[in-house]
């Protein structure tokens, strides 16, 4: 069974959301994920990229803004796979299940933004795929949230959120663990 990287979302208006205050877990994610897609390109493993585009030309995930730009960390090379998404889970608006069956690769490495939003729709529909899961918690990218009136700490976002899919739809790892273990 291939093993794949996965990267979602790291886009430029994650990182604009760091460089304007907002309280984020993991701002180091990226460089983290740029380590994985190294490590798994120097064994020849499939790094794939996922990215949002929203409809809706006010949104800085809109396709064309400086916002939709992939980070250095999910520059493409050569002949990587890109997918275009506009919803949630990576696997709703795109080809992504057919191309990952059609590749022969059963076991996805997760990593990418937003944890709590699209991280955690892929993942769950990753395992309802049959897809076996691996998630470096290191190399998730997590904000806060507002709830009744204040905010919750983006890091109990992530763990709260780590917590819910190592339950039952992932393997947790560190990026360390995995990069040793390819």
């Amino acid at each position: 069974m291939t093993t794949a990287l996965l990267i979602i979302d790291m886009q430029q208006a994650m990182a604009d959301r760091i460089a304007k205050g907002r309280d984020c877990a993991n701002p180091e994610a990226g460089a983290r994920i740029a380590t994985l897609a190294a490590a798994f390109r120097a064994r020849a493993l499939p790094v794939l990229h996922v990215r949002h585009h929203d409809p809706d030309p006010a949104s800085s995930f809109h396709a064309g803004t400086p916002g939709a730009a992939p980070l250095p960390c999910d520059a493409a090379a050569e002949g990587e796979a890109v997918f275009i998404k506009s919803t949630s889970s990576a696997f709703a608006s795109t080809d992504l299940a057919a191309h990952l069956k059609r590749e022969g690769i059963g076991r996805l490495v997760i990593t990418g933004a937003v944890a709590g939003f699209c991280v955690t729709s892929t993942v769950r529909a990753a395992s309802d795929l049959g897809f076996e899961v691996v998630l470096p918690r290191d190399a998730l990218l997590g904000f806060d949230l507002p709830f009744e009136g204040a905010r919750l700490p983006a890091q109990t976002i992530l763990q709260v959120t780590l917590a819910t899919l190592g339950a039952d739809f992932a393997t947790l790892t560190t990026t360390e663990a995995l990069r040793s273990g390819l």
